[in-house]
């Protein structure tokens, strides 16, 4: 049988991860990100997510997305292969497609929701 969960009500009782992006990815100052899963399923991850400012490269897998929503602060992605940059601010909502790879770069301390998906 399924159930109905909600998510983002249970960050208080959710443990926090704290981690830092890796050296050889770094671009932009050393932020410490706090993640509070909120729900896991063996092929979705979704949760609250923290994160101070700074720039580091991602490189997501081919298999993986993911859709965020930004409650506050202000992120900017740039995209390595087609130089394309955008912003996702406070009440904006973004997706990174399966093999994306770029920068991740946070302007303004962000807090958002994220669901991530396997394909």
């Amino acid at each position: 049988m399924s159930a109905i969960w909600l998510a983002g009500q249970g960050q208080a009782q959710s443990e926090c991860a704290v981690d830092f992006p890796r050296p050889d990815r770094l671009v932009q100052g050393n932020p410490e990100r706090h993640t509070y899963s909120l729900y896991e399923h063996p092929h979705m991850d979704c949760g609250i997510w923290h994160c101070e400012t700074g720039a580091w490269k991602i490189a997501f897998a081919g298999n993986k997305q993911e859709f965020f929503n930004v409650i506050e602060g202000l992120v900017r992605l740039h995209d390595k292969h087609s130089g394309t940059v955008i912003e996702v601010g406070a009440g904006d909502a973004g997706i990174i497609p399966p093999g994306f790879e770029g920068i991740f770069e946070v302007v303004q301390a962000v807090k958002k929701y994220y669901v991530i998906v396997e394909v």
